[in-house]
């Protein structure tokens, strides 16, 4: 079945190939210049610091919803082992097998693809069984640090948690914003809590899969107007699941790391950092969110930390 329509005319209206040129690879992360970071560092007052990122854990948040996308399976392969000798250091070394979106992670662009290209208008087919992704592999992204925002949707709304059925639309940003005394910016990292991750700390992984809150279709076009760099969020699909529109899977995925370049990051965990927020009254810090470099990889574990 073709994409309708209406998701070919949002995407004339956020496409980004070509803006940073023919060979670039990162998208809107080109968006985060000098002069953002020495803002963002300017945010900075207390220096509280605030984990975003879920424990890699055998037990963890992956359900067998997504296939393939397994629980970090973590193994001793040396317990105090003298390597060099008897009477030697004794050192132990560890091995896990996961899948890279399993947790609090970054989908880098090629993660999805339609119509047959991936983002700039590459061919989807640069994307191999023996080499991984050969353009924008989450490996381009050498080092990330912004200003953060928090968009509490969930908190401005006055609950705990959205409900499954809520898709955010840009009226639930703009609510966010004003709620937070906060304006989102060009360069920055938002974060938008819906608060669906408390089912998964609670130890409902069903619940917190499906149904699930999340972003609207609506909602890249007010991304690409603020021209934000990336954006995550507390859920396991990102987007609204299931679609608000019937038959139509993943278009924020295909609007975001397609057709603007944009990363997008999810499960990460915005529970600590809301409290902290509404605790200080500010919703803008310094961001620092690296990705591991696999090379060719379409997606990488990270352990943001919020500055505030």
């Amino acid at each position: 079945m073709s994409l309708p329509a209406e998701f070919h005319e949002i995407a004339k209206r956020v496409n980004n190939w070509g803006r940073w040129g023919e060979a670039d690879e990162l998208g809107t992360l080109n968006l985060i210049t000098d002069a953002v970071v020495r803002e963002a560092v300017a945010t900075v007052r207390t220096g509280r610091r605030i984990p975003l990122a879920l424990p890699l854990r055998q037990d963890g948040i992956q359900s067998g919803l997504i296939p393939g996308r397994i629980n970090p399976l973590h193994t001793m392969v040396q317990i105090n082992q003298e390597i060099l000798g008897p009477g030697t250091v004794a050192t132990s070394d560890d091995t896990v097998t996961m899948g890279l979106q399993a947790a609090t992670h970054w989908d880098a662009l090629p993660h999805v693809s339609h119509s047959g290209k991936i983002y700039n208008g590459r061919p989807a087919d640069t994307i191999t069984a023996h080499a991984g992704a050969r353009f924008s592999s989450i490996a381009a992204v050498e080092h990330l640090v912004s200003r953060g925002v928090l968009l509490d949707v969930a908190r401005a709304r006055g609950v705990d948690r959205l409900p499954g059925d809520h898709a955010v639309t840009p009226e639930d940003l703009a609510a966010a914003e004003e709620f937070g005394g906060v304006r989102v910016r060009a360069g920055d990292i938002v974060l938008v809590r819906t608060g669906q991750i408390r089912l998964a700390l609670a130890g409902d992984r069903d619940a917190y899969g499906y149904p699930s809150p999340g972003l609207s279709v609506r909602t890249p076009e007010w991304f690409h107007a603020r021209d934000v760099a990336a954006v995550a969020n507390d859920t396991l699909t990102f987007e609204i699941f299931p679609p608000e529109i019937a038959d139509l899977w993943l278009p924020v995925h295909a609007l975001h790391l397609v057709e603007m370049g944009l990363l997008q990051g999810q499960n990460w965990n915005l529970e600590a950092l809301s409290t902290a927020c509404a605790e200080e009254g500010r919703y803008a810090f310094l961001l620092t969110a690296a990705p591991e470099p696999f090379a060719g990889a379409t997606g990488s574990p990270v352990a943001p930390v919020a500055v505030l």
